[in-house]
């Protein structure tokens, strides 16, 4: 069947401004573009737009899927602004809880709390007795009571793990605040879910996806809910026919080869990607990896989670599969390692790889990153959620050379734009109004750093051309031309007439993906 699209604005996104005044779509791809009165005649059926706004369709170029849908399920923290209110929080939600049944909370922030704390783990006992893990925002840290450390054996004498730090108190006993891969030793004591518990987080979640616009994302969901099989036949039970979605799975680096082997997906609508790795840590908890200690902590510079040659050795195990990588670079000193890494084993043609965050560079690595193939994986809310605290941790000088999306836009790298959720939030327009703004949506000021704010084009360009060539499809996804997918995404406004203040109000008309249409927004 052939279905005409049209009286809207429909943006192909394949320049500025560039508009079609109708397209003709069959087989779940995009037949023709021209006017009205041309494709009207092929068309079995039409959908008349009614004035609204098309536009290719919103990707999430990184984020952690059945995340968001278990952030759907459970207790967010990700919202509570004080340190008492967590607190109240956390009894109301443990006060009717077994005693051998695991807590979980998501998303706690101490730099929205007044007085930045940080609960130690007595204070969770007083809380509950059961065992309690609570993730932080960056998921790079967690919280554990007494009762969880016990059952993950971390005493006064264990060691940290490598890539790891176990907080201690002046007594050298463990406070219960876990960094990067010390947090593993926890989380490896919870119970393994089932695949019936992680289909249904991921029906959640994609059917969220879908109301805010988004008709794919890229996903790493495969290195966390024990042996990767279960989170991927999640997938396979959940996306297909009936609910459209897609889903570039990424391949944490300890799966990575047996992935290659044994796993099944559902092209188009569930691939696979690149090899993930770890380079670093986070900001907030201190350990992304910096070539100079952090401002407010002399003491440190962060934390590798790989050795260099361990971090070669796992990029050159992906070019033997003839394979890309996405790693994880938040600090300078990380991306820089991540370079050398990718030179000494370059990518394979027709692939791509990805730095993931790349928030803290130097003018010294621009030069290194144009000279290679890679797509920069920015996260335009993490401005709104890291100033102006960051200032302080990074130093003036250093922050001129951090969440530079715009040096990057100028200098010709390629761009893609996500969420990182359920870390932050998924809605796409909220990552485009931090693009654009520099500002939370409360906000006022001229924003941070406002010298970096992209364009409405450019912001939007991160979600729909940029996610698309950052997994090698920018022939066939993230604009509107002959021959590419039909994935739309429509909007009840033109994103690019008015002020950035609209997009607090846009909302999704439609959801479109391989001509289908997956979400409908109900009439008030």
């Amino acid at each position: 069947m052939k279905t005409l699209w049209h009286g809207g604005t429909i943006y192909t996104m394949a320049a500025e401004g560039d508009t079609v005044d109708a397209l003709l779509v069959s087989g779940g791809k995009i037949m023709k573009t021209g006017t009205y009165e041309e494709l009207q005649k092929e068309a079995d059926r039409k959908v008349d737009l009614k004035g609204k706004a098309l536009y290719p369709g919103f990707v999430d170029s990184h984020m952690h899927v059945i995340g968001h849908g278990e952030k759907l399920l459970r207790v967010d923290l990700s919202k509570i602004d004080s340190s008492e209110a967590m607190k109240e929080q956390l009894i109301r939600s443990t006060v009717d809880l077994a005693e051998d049944e695991w807590f979980i909370g998501e998303g706690w922030n101490e730099n929205n709390f007044p007085d930045r704390k940080i609960f130690h783990r007595t204070e969770l006992d007083d809380i509950s007795r059961s065992p309690m893990m609570l993730k932080r925002v960056c998921r790079h840290a967690v919280l554990a009571n007494s009762r969880a450390l016990e059952l993950a054996g971390i005493t006064k004498d264990s060691p940290d793990p490598e890539g790891g730090v176990i907080v201690r108190d002046a007594d050298g006993e463990p406070t219960g605040y876990l960094l990067d891969a010390a947090q593993d030793l926890v989380a490896n004591q919870v119970p393994e879910v089932s695949v019936e518990y992680l289909s249904r987080a991921l029906r959640t979640s994609v059917e969220n996806l879908l109301s805010l616009g988004l008709t794919g994302a890229h996903t790493e969901d495969m290195g966390y809910y024990g042996h990767y099989s279960k989170p991927l036949q999640a997938f396979r039970n959940v996306i297909g026919e009936e609910l459209k979605f897609r889903a570039h799975l990424l391949r944490a680096h300890a799966v990575f080869e047996e992935m290659v082997a044994g796993g099944e997906y559902k092209e188009p609508f569930i691939d696979p990607g690149p090899m993930k790795i770890f380079a670093d840590g986070s900001i907030g908890g201190k350990t992304a990896l910096l070539s100079k200690p952090y401002n407010d902590d002399p003491s440190t510079s962060g934390v590798a989670i790989h050795s260099d040659d361990e971090l070669k050795r796992l990029v050159a195990l992906a070019r033997s599969h003839n394979e890309a990588v996405a790693i994880h670079v938040i600090g300078d000193l990380a991306v820089e390692k991540a370079v050398e890494a990718i030179e000494a084993h370059p990518v394979p043609a027709g692939k791509r790889d990805r730095l993931i965050h790349a928030m803290v560079v130097r003018p010294d690595l621009i030069g290194r990153l144009q000279k290679i193939d890679v797509v920069l994986d920015l996260q335009p809310s993490f401005v709104t959620s890291d100033f102006p605290w960051v200032i302080e941790r990074l130093g003036e000088e250093r922050i001129n050379w951090a969440y530079t999306w715009k040096r990057f836009l100028d200098e010709g790298l390629i761009c893609a734009g996500g969420s990182d959720a359920p870390i932050e939030d998924v809605d796409p327009l909220l990552g485009i109004y931090a693009a654009v703004t520099r500002r939370k949506p409360t906000e006022t000021h001229d924003g941070y750093m406002p010298y970096e704010k992209l364009t409405m084009y450019e912001a939007v360009g991160l979600y729909t051309a940029g996610s698309a060539a950052a997994i090698c499809k920018e022939q066939e996804r993230g604009k509107i031309l002959q021959g590419f997918d039909a994935d739309f995404t429509v909007f009840d406004r033109d994103l690019f007439k008015g002020d950035a203040e609209q997009l607090l109000e846009t909302n999704v008309e439609m959801t479109v993906v391989a001509g289908d249409i997956m979400y409908r927004r109900k009439a008030e």
